[in-house]
């Protein structure tokens, strides 16, 4: 079942565990009462399996029609980015070139682009909450995903980090990164180069490399 279910690791273990669980003695209800709860959890898991088939075929069906989009192979050519994940991006910022003026406005849109608020001598710089919920969720999973699928995106969360800035902040400022370079990629119509993408100067390129 833990197989089944996707489990790779620590599976003898938790089967082990599982069953010790299972097996343990227990104070028990009534034998009607246990019964009833019984068809209960049998009727929530007939639904859960069906939620799961529902979902199943909305995912697929959404890839495939995500796949004949014109901007699909470049969307997708993205680190991080597979049928699905690509198919809510651009769900998101739509297929029509002239919506976003430049890379800042869809930065904002997304709310991977950061607000400073200035009064007098104080200066703060806060995350952005106005933003497409949808589309930063995505880019969330986006960003981490392309945590291993990137060395460049992966140097560039590093050096954020080595700063002292938390996972979250570094993460956003990667994705903000990222839908830059998409919007790039869009306008120009070419797909993803990570030369490109991440180029480093000749101060940075060292502490990368070690």
């Amino acid at each position: 079942m833990l197989k089944r279910a996707g489990r790779k690791r620590g599976i003898e273990a938790e089967a082990v565990r599982l069953q010790v669980v299972l097996r343990a003695a227990c104070l028990h209800q009534p034998r009607l009462v246990e019964d009833a709860y019984g068809r209960q959890t049998l009727a929530l898991l007939r639904l859960l399996d069906a939620a799961c088939t529902n979902a199943q075929e909305l995912e697929t069906a959404a890839s495939a029609c995500f796949t004949q989009h014109p901007d699909a192979a470049i969307i997708t050519s993205l680190p991080g980015l597979g049928p699905l994940t690509g198919a809510r991006i651009l769900a998101e910022i739509g297929d029509d070139r002239s919506r976003f003026a430049d890379a800042r406005s869809l930065k904002a849109y997304a709310g991977s682009a950061p607000v400073t608020r200035a009064s007098g001598k104080s200066r703060h710089v806060m995350t952005r909450r106005v933003k497409n919920q949808r589309l930063a969720a995505v880019g969330y999973l986006w960003a981490f995903s392309a945590l291993s699928a990137s060395a460049g995106a992966r140097a560039h969360y590093d050096r954020r980090r080595d700063t002292n800035e938390r996972h979250t902040a570094a993460q956003r400022n990667l994705f903000n990164r990222l839908i830059g370079v998409l919007h790039h990629c869009l306008q120009t119509g070419q797909k993803y180069d990570e030369q490109k993408a991440f180029q480093t100067s000749p101060n940075t390129a060292p502490a990368t490399a070690t």
